[in-house]
């Protein structure tokens, strides 16, 4: 393909795909396949010969499209939002074209420069407190991470360095071994699952505190789990708050925690990788109060700020602890500027060495969108909530299991479990929307997410009419 057909095949799939988002809800939102569908639809080994640029665009629709879930469908209530806008995915294109590998500041300053700035405009939105941000001369600042698990495994890799080399100043014959076998994390028993992961992955106990009744951690319940550990020889050194929990939405107290973790010299991430989205909003920046306490921070612009995948924004106070922990200079790496105190190499925050020109998404979007633009987008979709709980409420057969404070209703109808599995299965087996569960202490609950860019009032109440008619039609059959 040369330039003047990448010109004109450009131009048609640009059509195909604003066609596809156009049309998308007349697409059915969850597919009907079977496991192993694709395999038998396309050849067993790669062409000899080149195909034709129809063929494959016929083949996306005769074999691609089949096997989709179509995450921006506005039937979509499934899971947590997933990013999606114009301005970013002209971005995306760009990032593509220039195709540099930004692992140091030197490999492509732009890219490097531009993180650094977008994260600062980002750290802006959201009010963070000044030494989360770069700046001309600050001691922290923010990095594009590939998603909010990758940004709780460095948070904790880097606090398990860092305690492992203070420990090791005070009593040099101490073994990295001997400290790790005793290093205990901590999260909330409503954390996401990548927490748990990230304690695998760095080899360290992580124990789940039970929350309170709003599904919390509060201060109280991690003092005793710190007291207890502590007495008996282990080494609390790192702790994850979460701001708005994957079942239900759920806040952990910051105000609470974040002194305790100060005061036992324990590192403190804060995961808010859905809901920090919102905290643009000054009605909902409240919910952030208390990140002042954190060592670091981190949300995903990719999930609810229209920033296509992936984008996960993390920032941490001193970027020392980042860099101390991840920092190998090969001198085929090195180069003239990265002793200069200027700029920074991204290669040293991060798991992976190269990386992609992903702030080029951030800084489209907020300057196509404004700030403005942003907001209003966030608080439609938590007005569309509300809604949606509005509607549950009047109901009797249902019941809200959790507050409602952003885009996510969790609700069920009343009774046992079996009841709502069975709902959720009519749900998802009819296809004409897509909802996910979970569970919240002992119950069955189904989730409601607002996700869609282009989801409106007239599509959630489709979906609950429909959630109502399938309910009526499992509790008859119960009858019978």
């Amino acid at each position: 393909m040369n330039a003047d057909e990448f010109r004109r095949r450009g131009k048609e799939m640009v059509d195909y795909v604003a066609d596809y988002l156009e049309g998308i809800e007349a697409r059915q939102v969850y597919p009907d396949v079977e496991p192993g569908y694709l395999r038998p639809l396309i050849p067993p080994t790669a062409p000899q010969e080149p195909d034709t640029f129809e063929d494959i665009i016929n083949d996306v629709e005769k074999i691609i499209m089949p096997g989709v879930t179509h995450w921006h469908s506005p039937y979509f209530f499934a899971y947590f939002p997933t990013a999606s806008s114009y301005p970013a995915m002209l971005a995306d294109m760009l990032c593509g074209a220039i195709g540099c590998i930004g692992f140091s500041w030197a490999a492509s300053p732009a890219c490097t420069e531009l993180e650094t700035v977008m994260m600062d405009w980002l750290g802006r939105m959201l009010q963070l407190p000044e030494a989360f941000l770069a700046g001309e001369a600050g001691e922290g600042g923010g990095v594009i991470q590939g998603s909010a698990s990758e940004a709780t495994l460095v948070a904790l890799l880097a606090a398990r360095t860092k305690v492992t080399r203070r420990l090791q100043t005070t009593s040099p014959g101490l073994t990295q071994a001997a400290v790790m076998e005793k290093l205990v994390a901590y999260a909330s028993d409503q954390a996401h699952s990548s927490v748990e992961r990230a304690g695998l992955i760095g080899g360290v106990k992580l124990k789940a505190i039970p929350s309170d009744g709003k599904f919390a951690l509060r201060a109280s319940a991690l003092q005793e789990a710190l007291e207890r550990d502590k007495a008996a020889g282990l080494i609390p050194f790192f702790v994850v708050a979460t701001l708005g929990t994957t079942s239900c939405c759920s806040f952990d107290n910051l105000l609470e925690v974040g002194p305790v973790c100060h005061k036992e010299g324990v590192w403190l991430h804060v995961d808010a990788a859905y809901a920090g989205s919102a905290f643009i909003c000054p009605e909902f920046r409240h919910l952030l109060d208390g990140v002042e306490f954190a060592d670091s921070f981190n949300f995903n612009p990719h999930k609810w700020l229209l920033v296509n995948f992936d984008c996960s924004a993390m920032w941490v106070k001193k970027r020392t602890d980042l860099t101390g922990a991840f920092k190998l200079d090969p001198v085929y790496l090195k180069h003239s500027h990265q002793d200069s105190g200027l700029i920074t190499d991204y290669r040293h925050w991060q798991l992976p060495l190269g990386r992609r020109f992903r702030s080029l998404k951030m800084w489209f979007v907020f300057r196509l969108y404004g700030v403005t633009g942003l907001q209003a987008y966030i608080r439609k979709h938590v007005q569309l909530s509300h809604e949606f709980e509005f509607l549950v409420r009047q109901d009797p057969r249902f019941e809200i299991c959790a507050e409602v404070t952003l885009g996510l209703v969790c609700f069920r109808l009343k009774g046992p479990n079996s009841r709502n599995e069975a709902l959720l299965e009519r749900i998802n087996s009819a296809r004409k929307i897509h909802l996910v569960p979970c569970h919240l202490r002992d119950q069955f609950v189904l989730r409601f997410a607002i996700c869609s860019r282009t989801v409106e009032s007239a599509h959630v109440r489709l979906a609950w009419e429909h959630i109502r008619g399938l309910a009526a039609e499992l509790l008859g059959a119960e009858k019978e």
